[in-house]
């Protein structure tokens, strides 16, 4: 199905970035995804940290707007408030410790964790872009540090 993209260096740099900023799956699944077809691991990491982070500004800065216009709509109200209260329950942990807790929580690649998952708690604990940018982006380096140390060894990383 992929083959076609996957023919080249840029179809795999492509795909791998495409992967990496689909929800749930991010770089957990992105990582292997490019070394399975052919990208180096040091490439693979880069690839997967820049295709998590590309949706991760525009969840930040429109998300907010984007459940506003949903909850005028009863089915679509009915899903916001569903990821309102994953995102407080998630956000309880983030909110004691606050830049540190966001960064753990998109740093531990586990399910239920991530950057959607960190846009989304930041984004209902009301916390400024500026604030949660950055740590979001610490999370999802040191995540793909931890998924290729665990998927490939720690030593292919150096």
């Amino acid at each position: 199905m992929f083959e076609w993209i996957t023919a080249t260096l840029a179809g795999k740099i492509l795909a791998t970035a495409a992967v990496s900023a689909i929800p749930v799956i991010e770089l957990r699944g992105g990582i292997p995804f490019g070394v399975y077809h052919g990208l180096p691991i040091w490439l693979s990491y880069a690839v997967s940290v820049f295709g998590n982070m590309l949706p991760i500004p525009f969840i930040l800065w429109f998300l907010k707007r984007i459940f506003n216009w949903m909850k005028s709509f009863e089915k679509l109200g009915l899903i916001v408030q569903k990821l309102e209260e994953k995102g407080h329950i998630k956000g309880q942990k983030v909110i004691k410790y606050r830049k540190l807790g966001l960064f753990i929580l998109v740093a531990i690649p586990l399910p239920g964790t991530g950057a959607w998952t960190g846009a989304l708690v930041a984004t209902v604990l009301e916390m400024p872009w500026k604030e949660a940018l950055p740590m979001i982006f610490l999370g999802v380096l040191a995540a793909g540090f931890l998924v290729t140390g665990i998927t490939f060894g720690f030593t292919s990383i150096f």
